[in-house]
């Protein structure tokens, strides 16, 4: 079998691919080699607003149970806020079940270690490995040794961090936020309402089946209309489990995650809290950012897409702010993965502080035009090796000059070469991508 664990968690199709069955050994593995199974070895449990939801979270807290080890159902939260718990309750390790911004037939069961941060690969791997081959002579404590199952009703001590935060209060700011019928619903509306913001909520009634449905974070364009049906100040948008942020400013333009932080790493820069004047961002985010970025003397530390790639980067470099273009923001200084409603208290923030509307702090960066063309080819990883589409990148590279750039890599689950270019000059571009996915088809293509 291909590799279970994906660049986040375990997922698939709940009850066809990511079944009951396969929930209740991944607890009992993952409660294996995360606690030493010693009495009183706790797990948190937390889940986002699908309808599976509550199947595989009976499942696999019974896998947690055969171990001998307690858990602890934190009830529906976001993915940051299992990650936070899991360190302050001093759990020895965390489960979130969700599929963040996938759509509701999906599900997903990722682990967190006792310190809060996403399993390394090698740690999922012994968690694999037990699922294939060992899962069987693995211990079945009887009597009083089996697990108990408690609920922990800590929500309200996420929101508490979460408001501690912020130096600032919100007073005078109206805000729309769209919670994607997910994990935010209960928790943002709260946060910003105790920060003092007038608050328009849409997409909050969650019912197990309208989770992401035409709204949060990938459908930036809800957010925008009810911003200016409003004349709200700011609109953010959190996907389905709340790991992520898309902002919209007063009139209507969408702030990504290269923008957040880009207007994020500024101020905190000019406070002295950006360690190193350095941040972290994948191989995706715009060339205008990291132009902008330049200019302000704030280095960008590139690494691959997913933002386990960008916490690994941040670790190793000492860096306490990361992210994606899609809005996946990592402030290390106050938590240990992406948070899209820390992310978003921390932007308005930014606005309180400037005194500044989110239209005039988007000028720190001038997004440059992006092309992506994808490319469907008999072996996606051929053209690393192919001379003819090695020498048309080079030629492309020469074309654009130190203006503009070229990406080319394959995609992770389908059998297609992604040719992305970007630069100032939007005719040029066409140009340069064009003779690139010329030369892929006539060597790769099927």
């Amino acid at each position: 079998m291909g590799r279970l664990f994906g660049t986040d968690g375990v997922r698939g199709v709940a009850n066809s691919e990511l079944t009951p069955e396969l929930a209740f050994r991944l607890g009992r593995a993952g409660a294996y080699v995360l606690t030493s199974r010693r009495p009183g070895a706790r797990i948190v449990v937390g889940k986002d607003t699908r309808i599976s939801g509550d199947m595989l979270e009976t499942a696999l807290v019974s896998g947690i149970l055969s171990m001998g080890v307690d858990a602890l159902r934190l009830g529906v939260i976001s993915t940051p806020g299992v990650a936070y718990l899991t360190k302050h309750l001093r759990a020895d390790a965390g489960v979130m079940i969700s599929a963040s911004h996938n759509p509701v037939a999906d599900n997903g069961i990722k682990f967190f270690g006792g310190d809060g941060f996403k399993l390394l690969d090698e740690t999922e791997d012994r968690i694999e490995q037990l699922l294939e081959d060992g899962a069987r002579d693995l211990p079945r404590p009887t009597g009083d040794k089996i697990g108990r199952m408690y609920d922990e009703p800590a929500v309200e001590t996420y929101i508490r961090f979460l408001l501690s935060t912020v130096q600032v209060r919100f007073d005078g700011l109206h805000i729309v936020l769209d919670c994607a019928n997910g994990a935010a619903s209960a928790i943002a509306p709260e946060v910003f309402r105790r920060l003092g913001a007038t608050v328009t909520v849409i997409h909050a009634m969650p019912d197990g089946v309208n989770i992401n449905v035409g709204c949060g974070s990938t459908h930036p364009h809800i957010v925008q209309r009810a911003v200016l049906a409003h004349g709200a100040d700011v609109g953010l948008s959190f996907d389905g489990d709340a790991d992520r942020l898309i902002a919209v400013d007063a009139s209507g333009e969408v702030i990504d995650g290269d923008f957040i932080m880009a207007i994020c790493a500024r101020a905190m820069k000019a406070k002295g809290l950006l360690q190193g004047n350095k941040l972290v961002a994948t191989v995706m985010s715009n060339l205008g950012f990291v132009k902008a970025m330049e200019a302000e003397g704030i280095d960008v530390l590139r690494t691959a897409v997913g933002d386990r790639y960008v916490m690994e980067r941040m670790r190793e470099d000492n860096a306490v702010l990361g992210g994606e273009q899609s809005g996946h923001i990592i402030f290390l200084n106050h938590t240990t993965t992406g948070d899209g409603i820390l992310t978003a208290v921390q932007l308005v923030q930014v606005m309180v502080e400037a005194q500044q509307p989110l239209s005039q702090l988007r000028q720190v960066m001038k997004r440059y035009p992006q092309l992506l063309e994808n490319v469907q080819v008999r072996d996606k990883r051929a053209w690393r090796e192919n001379e003819r589409i090695q020498n048309a990148l080079r030629a492309a590279e020469e074309a654009l000059g130190e203006s503009g750039r070229v990406l080319v890599r394959e995609s992770g689950t389908e059998q297609l070469v992604r040719v992305m270019v970007e630069g100032p000059d939007d005719k040029l571009l066409r140009k340069v991508c064009g003779e690139i996915v010329k030369v892929v088809e006539a060597e790769l293509g099927v």
